[in-house]
């Protein structure tokens, strides 16, 4: 037996894996993975994987990257942990001093949760107990995008609006107002991205218009819908948004756990339109890939409406065990030590442009839908009919066939249903993106080629976050 399936058959037995439906390993075998160095990931019978999407969108320096190494294997042998109330300790404070100066100017606090999901459940409780603490009780709904997700967690779901996670805990969710997405997938012919944008705006000026003596907030993933299929739009969107959210007295909150550090093109994607949001949601590649950990980073006035004598029992009671935990705040660190050390944005950008020309071809395969890239992030979708860009049924699992395809070529390719992405790390080389290309553009023309017959019962929606 290889060593790949005992230790498969021995997971199988005892563990519980997420957005999985675990009978599908009956049939696709687990791939259980020995080591990870730079790009590569290498199972337990030597072969190797290109890991395409970062390890789930957060490793962005490649793996066991010595530098990030190193400066957790220092701060284990000072402090693994300690409480974050009423204790303090150095990495989290240098830590927060860098962050609240490499983000839009006005962003001067950051409280601190273990992971995304968490992250959003603080910006968005914080966003309503400061109306709470304004004498403004009656805001306390929440405003977001169709198509939209924001974690898995059940106030995070409730501003998510991909029904594969949200369609069955319905009767938990809070009631949210949910807007049109300026995706431009579906514009019109000859219609540029930000006209679409610009034209999709109109339907959140009338909501906030109507509600905003409702609203707390609005919460959007800014440039990039990543669960939702890794659709697209013009920052002129986040531009508008921000003038309406002022007039209309309501919080903006960024959701760039997925696109922040890099992603987009710029170190944090609301700097494509200049503005600022009152709540900016970092998680991810916030740690290089290593540690859990996240920050919302918010202003002076939100900050303000908390600071009062314990006895007006204002104070922001949210906590999570590990906050602030040392290792993740090194592991940030020695990742912030690297943008800032390596040129890093400018890096990409030509990373990106050979993206763009190794993927330029597939534009014309008769079943691709799109080719459409921001940044560092870029997505090809494959769709049944080309001229109505008609999706395929999402029970084909179309995507499957090229997650398939692309393991036995030696790539960690994992579609969004019909959807094939590259997020890779930036550490990753002109040479590799054309091989992953390659292996896309096989595994493409393989999904594509013939029926598939449709034998998996029911489900919810087209965008998977599980392969296929």
């Amino acid at each position: 037996m290889s060593l790949n399936r005992e230790w498969m058959q021995r997971d199988l037995a005892v563990l519980w894996h997420p957005c999985t439906q675990m009978k599908d390993h009956e049939q696709l075998p687990l791939v259980p993975i020995r080591r990870g160095e730079g790009v590569w990931l290498e199972d337990f019978d030597g072969k190797r994987y290109l890991d395409a999407v970062s390890s789930w969108w957060v490793n962005v320096f490649g793996h066991a990257n010595p530098r990030i190494n190193q400066r957790i294997k220092d701060q284990l042998d000072q402090l693994e942990h300690v409480i974050l109330a009423g204790f303090t300790h150095q990495p989290v404070i240098e830590l927060s001093e860098r962050l609240v100066a490499m983000t839009p100017a006005g962003l001067d606090h950051v409280f601190y949760a273990d992971n995304g999901s968490s992250c959003i459940e603080v910006a968005l409780k914080m966003s309503f107990h400061y109306w709470l603490n304004r004498g403004q009780p009656q805001k306390k709904r929440f405003v977001t995008l169709t198509n939209s997700y924001h974690g898995e967690t059940v106030a995070a779901m409730s501003v998510g609006d991909v029904a594969l996670f949200t369609e069955t805990y319905r009767a938990l969710l809070l009631d949210t107002l949910k807007v049109p997405s300026p995706d431009c997938f579906l514009r019109p012919e000859g219609t540029s991205w930000e006209a679409h944008s610009r034209a999709m705006f109109a339907h959140m000026e009338q909501a906030l218009a109507e509600h905003h003596r409702e609203i707390a907030a609005v919460i959007v993933e800014p440039l990039i819908q990543g669960a939702g299929g890794m659709r697209m739009y013009h920052p002129i969107y986040l531009k508008l948004l921000r003038e309406a959210c002022d007039r209309y007295g309501v919080h903006l909150i960024h959701d760039e756990i997925a696109v922040g550090f890099g992603r987009t093109g710029t170190l944090f994607a609301c700097e494509q339109a200049g503005i600022r949001p009152d709540f900016l949601c970092l998680s991810k590649a916030l740690t290089g890939g290593y540690l859990p950990l996240a920050a919302c980073l918010t202003t002076e006035d939100v900050y303000q409406a908390f600071y009062d004598d314990y006895s007006t029992l204002r104070a922001f009671l949210h906590s999570h065990s590990y906050t602030g935990n040392p290792l993740a705040c090194a592991a940030a660190l020695a990742t912030l030590d690297i943008f800032e050390q390596d040129r890093v944005i400018e890096r990409n950008r030509a990373l990106a442009e050979r993206m763009a020309s190794a993927t330029a071809h597939l534009a014309d395969h008769p079943q691709v839908g799109e080719v459409r890239q921001t940044g560092m992030a870029l997505a090809i979708e494959m769709v049944a009919d080309k001229a109505s860009k008609a999706a395929y049924p999402w029970q084909e699992r179309r995507g499957l066939k090229v997650y398939q395809h692309a393991l036995t070529r030696g790539a960690l390719l994992r579609p969004l249903g019909s959807v094939v992405y590259f997020l890779p790390p930036y550490v990753i080389t002109p040479e590799q993106i054309d091989f992953l290309a390659e292996v896309a553009t096989e595994g493409i023309d393989l999904a594509t080629r013939e029926a598939i017959s449709i034998s998996v019962p029911g489900g919810l929606h087209p965008n998977h976050r599980d392969p296929g």
